[in-house]
């Protein structure tokens, strides 16, 4: 039964920074561990990915910057020859299609193990991830980090920079830097997790100084208009606590500090456009706003995120960003254009496990 009631504002073009998106409907960046064990991408991730080219911009899946910035097994990652290859084939089977792709560079931080990456995760200070992590040997209990000295924050942030330069080379239109969802830039950006005494740590203006430093590498690195920046302000994900006055102290004078920097768009994920934290990002941020608004965990809504992408527009989104909607439906922008049935999402189990089953066979509407 067709339930559209007109043609959506989703639905319309729009533009990100000299870019023509022929729908505001973008692809949030969403981990499959489809990847090969040297974190190449393999032909799988470019076939699930060129399925998904009619939204308006996929941002492809968190990449690790470095070996010790690996999360969990079979993540893709940007740090080698090898890698280049593989994002290579996807980029240009994407674009083949029609679509267009950001990359996500995403350093987990103290979200990883040594059983995984083979290394002792590192993270602002040496507190522990408060729940088990999954492993090549099942879930273990997470590791102590190691505290990053001066040195190793220096370098993390040059390899930021030399992985956004990768990425362009492998045939992205940009990144997107991952400071949300608990994992390295948000464990500086809040206070539980950074409890340093020197200029990285304590007050606001300090904790937010690695998120800057390492924009504004990338940034210098290949331009304002190939970047994009992710922030989730109060998201618990990954053990992560922030107070409602750590948000009001830190995210607006954030906001401010990113937007002198000149990226392209601000990635506010689980965005409550009702809540007073949207209100003032929105206010802040002068270029393309990417509102992902919260939608139910155990189900996919019949009209496949429509009413929820709708009110992010009405609250001043450029662009919507939908996860598990796209996850199994490849053609989503059409199922909202025609009012189709959505396909949900078979097994949860399925979402990070390796194989065609549950990724690249969820059905379209062309069949």
């Amino acid at each position: 039964m067709n339930t559209a009631s007109g043609t959506s504002p989703l639905l319309a073009p729009a533009h990100l920074a000299g870019v023509d998106l022929p729908n505001r409907l973008v692809i949030a960046p969403m981990t499959r561990n489809r990847a090969e064990p040297s974190g190449a991408a393999s032909a799988l991730m470019a076939e699930y990915y060129a399925q998904r080219a009619s939204a308006g911009l996929i941002i492809a899946e968190a990449s690790t910057p470095n070996p010790v910035g690996q999360t969990y097994p079979n993540i893709a990652a940007l740090h080698r020859p090898e890698h280049v290859e593989g994002w290579r084939a996807v980029t240009r089977r994407v674009e083949e299609a029609g679509g267009r792709m950001f990359l996500q560079i995403q350093h987990g931080g103290r979200v990883g193990h040594p059983d995984t990456s083979g290394l002792t995760p590192v993270a602002p200070s040496p507190v522990a991830l408060p729940d088990p992590i999954h492993t090549p040997s099942g879930r273990q209990p997470a590791v102590t980090p190691r505290e990053m000295d001066q040195d190793e924050i220096d370098r993390t942030v040059a390899d930021f920079a030399a992985t956004a330069r990768r990425a362009v080379e492998a045939g992205f239109l940009g990144v997107e830097v991952h400071a949300a969802n608990g994992y390295l830039l948000h464990q500086f950006l809040a206070p539980g997790t950074n409890r340093r005494g020197d200029a990285y740590g304590g007050a606001p203006e300090n904790r937010m100084r690695f998120v800057l430093e390492v924009v504004e590498a990338v940034v210098a690195e290949i331009g304002p208009d190939r970047v994009g920046v992710r922030v989730s302000p109060g998201h618990t994900a990954n053990g992560i606590a922030e107070t409602a006055e750590d948000i009001a102290a830190l995210y607006p004078a954030l906001t401010e500090r990113l937007d002198a920097l000149g990226p392209a768009y601000l990635h506010v994920a689980f965005a409550d456009p009702d809540d007073q934290v949207w209100k003032v990002i929105r206010d802040r941020w002068s270029r393309t706003l990417i509102g992902n608004p919260v939608l139910p965990t155990d189900r996919i809504p019949a009209d496949g995120g429509r009413a929820a992408g709708e009110r992010m527009l009405d609250a001043g989104a450029d662009l919507v960003s939908l996860g598990r909607p796209f996850l199994a439906n490849p053609d989503l922008p059409e199922r909202i254009r025609t009012g189709a049935p959505v396909n949900a999402v078979r097994d949860k189990y399925l979402m990070y496990v390796g194989g065609a089953t549950g990724y690249t066979d969820y059905p379209s509407l062309a069949g």
